[in-house]
């Protein structure tokens, strides 16, 4: 009788069993990319045959910067350039600097007295007011100065600078000042209410020395005033003042 079971078992092709082929190929591309990869790294970490080991230095580890590369147009390369460091001088402190501000506050203060006094008039007009009388005969005498009147207290002024030689009671002035100054002329005033000096006192142009008063031989409250280019002979003082640029 005819076994059709084991005749169809016996020409039956056999296949192969999938799941088994799978995890070979598998495993055979794992240990491949491993095997792979291991020889990279070996080829990076190995010098090729011919080259030569380089020794370098990490930036932190120096103590100097490498010289910069400039190029023929004298710009360095980005990739190159690196901040540079300055060199700071050290810190010492100044010695006697309370002396030197002194001196430079007086030094400070010497100039400003210099440049106010180059800015000051050389002459100035003796007093404010209507000038009254002049120089020469008046009443049978020679009247040796000009009058200026004006109010009683009116300032008096030096005309320039000088060194007061009088001040006080005079013999039909009332009160007077002389002053004589640095280029040997001496002015004198007269009739004055009040004296602001003393003899020995140095003055400068424009300085009240006086307040205009009627003390003396004297019709109204006004200023005698005269000038003595050579400290003793009068001349008139109309005339010196507005050599000066002193009109009256």
């Amino acid at each position: 009788m005819f076994n059709s079971a084991a005749k169809g078992g016996k020409h039956r092709k056999q296949s192969p069993n999938k799941g088994r082929v799978a995890l070979a190929a598998v495993t055979t591309g794992a240990v491949s990319t491993a095997a792979l990869s291991g020889v990279a790294a070996a080829e990076l970490a190995a010098p090729k045959a011919g080259s030569e080991n380089v020794d370098f230095t990490l930036a932190a580890d120096s103590d100097e910067l490498a010289p910069a590369t400039v190029t023929a147009d004298g710009e360095q390369p980005a990739e190159e350039a690196a901040p540079q460091i300055l060199a700071i001088a050290e810190y010492k402190p100044v010695d006697n600097l309370a002396d030197q501000l002194s001196k430079a506050v007086e030094h400070s203060v010497e100039v400003t007295k210099a440049d106010l006094a180059a800015r000051m008039p050389q002459v100035v007009k003796p007093a404010e007011g209507a000038y009254t009388s002049g120089f020469g005969m008046r009443w049978g005498t020679m009247h040796n100065g000009i009058d200026i009147a004006n109010a009683n207290g009116t300032p008096i002024l030096a005309v320039e600078d000088g060194t007061v030689i009088d001040a006080g009671p005079a013999q039909g002035y009332g009160n007077w000042v002389r002053i004589r100054h640095e280029d040997g002329a001496v002015s004198v005033y007269g009739h004055m209410e009040t004296v602001d000096v003393a003899v020995g006192q140095h003055v400068g142009a424009g300085q009240k020395i006086a307040g205009m008063g009627n003390m003396g031989f004297s019709t109204g409250t006004h200023l005698h005033f005269e000038i003595h280019p050579d400290g003793n002979t009068p001349v008139d003082p109309a005339a010196w003042l507005a050599a000066r640029g002193i009109s009256l």
